[in-house]
């Protein structure tokens, strides 16, 4: 096991910069989550560390040592890859061991490390199939068994299970979780799912534009996203965003948005007539009589899902998401009331988008 440091970190394709000075550090043993949207350069962070890409500004070290004029074979790290990148030739026992056959390890070895690997993930069955014989999971099995074979320093996973169906992800996202409390091996784990994240991760680093918004746990980040962009990818459903003018008054202290809506807030750091950013998560609004102190909205899509019902309201020129548990008993077009706790909402500088202190 080992820690991994990042220092000033920056990458540059030709005259365009991709990654903008990112500085942070994994702890001996955490299971770290990089995620972020499509091309805010997550996975190029990653490559960097497995030095299949070369650093334009920075040091990357592994275990206090810095890697940047490394081979990647020289790192001591393994990669489990979104295409699995198994040998179609080779049978899954082969494709497991063929590193350590590179290496020029005893077969005694090979065959004590493919045996071991393939009892933590249930392979057995299937050493003596090829690639082409195996499910989608299956396949991502054996990567990861070729990849613990190795018995490396650091695991980079590289968004190992966007090919596989949303049943199977969930059972994958277990696996893999119940891999790294076995095995307690430093971890680096690439995905733009944030679901992903909030499950498996021990912390999180947000990416944005080549730029880490936040790192901290998944609950640190869900409860109190530093900005807009954190407090909008972090969370399913998103959360809900609506932007107004603050107000301050004997009644108390609200958010008024257009079409004179009016939600309440705790009061915060924001001055009377401030443009601010109201953030709300879908299950801290609940509905309530289309009366008193409630905001008034328009139920537009109903979507049952079992035990939960998720409702579209629109509420003056906003739409925003409810998520109640149970099945209520509501209609497209029906007015009703919005009511939510006002120690629940989050308040944004509407320019900057930074988090304003409670």
């Amino acid at each position: 096991m080992a820690s991994v440091s990042f220092e000033n970190i920056e990458k540059s394709f030709g005259s365009t910069k991709i990654i903008h000075g990112i500085s942070f550090d994994i702890a001996d043993g955490e299971f770290m989550v990089l995620v972020g949207p499509s091309g805010c350069g997550k996975s190029t962070l990653l490559r960097m560390l497995a030095g299949l890409e070369e650093i334009s500004g920075g040091t990357i070290s592994i275990d206090g040592r810095p890697v940047n004029d490394l081979d990647s074979k020289d790192r001591d790290i393994a990669m489990v890859f979104q295409s699995y990148a198994l040998y179609p030739h080779m049978t899954v026992r082969d494709n497991m061991g063929f590193s350590l056959k590179l290496r020029k390890a005893q077969p005694n070895v090979i065959t004590e490390r493919v045996a071991k690997a393939s009892g933590i993930l249930n392979l057995d069955p299937y050493l003596d199939r090829y690639p082409r014989e195996l499910s989608g999971g299956q396949r991502q099995r054996v990567a990861m068994g070729r990849a613990i074979v190795r018995d490396p320093k650091v695991f980079l996973f590289d968004e190992p299970l966007s090919n596989l169906d949303a049943k199977l992800r969930v059972q994958m996202r277990a696996e893999i979780k119940a891999l790294h409390h076995r095995l307690k091996t430093t971890t680096v784990y690439v995905t733009h799912d944030q679901i992903e994240a909030m499950t498996m991760a021990d912390r999180i680093a947000v990416m944005h534009d080549g730029r880490v918004e936040q790192i901290g746990a998944p609950l640190d980040l869900y409860d109190r996203p530093d900005n807009l962009f954190v407090a909008q990818f972090i969370g399913s459903p998103a959360m809900n965003i609506v932007n107004g003018t603050m107000r301050n008054s004997a009644g108390g202290a609200f958010v008024e948005a257009a079409g004179g809506m009016r939600w309440p807030v705790s009061p915060r750091n924001a001055v009377e007539g401030q443009p601010v950013t109201l953030g709300v998560r879908p299950e801290h609004l609940t509905l309530a009589a289309a009366a008193g102190d409630s905001v008034l909205g328009e139920i537009i899509v109903v979507e049952p899902m079992g035990a939960e019902t998720e409702l579209l309201i629109k509420a003056g020129e906003s739409q925003v998401v409810l998520m109640t548990s149970g099945r209520p008993n509501v209609q497209p077009g029906e007015r009703v009331g919005l009511s939510l706790d006002p120690g629940a909402v989050h308040l944004f500088d509407q320019k900057s988008g930074q988090r304003l202190a409670a």
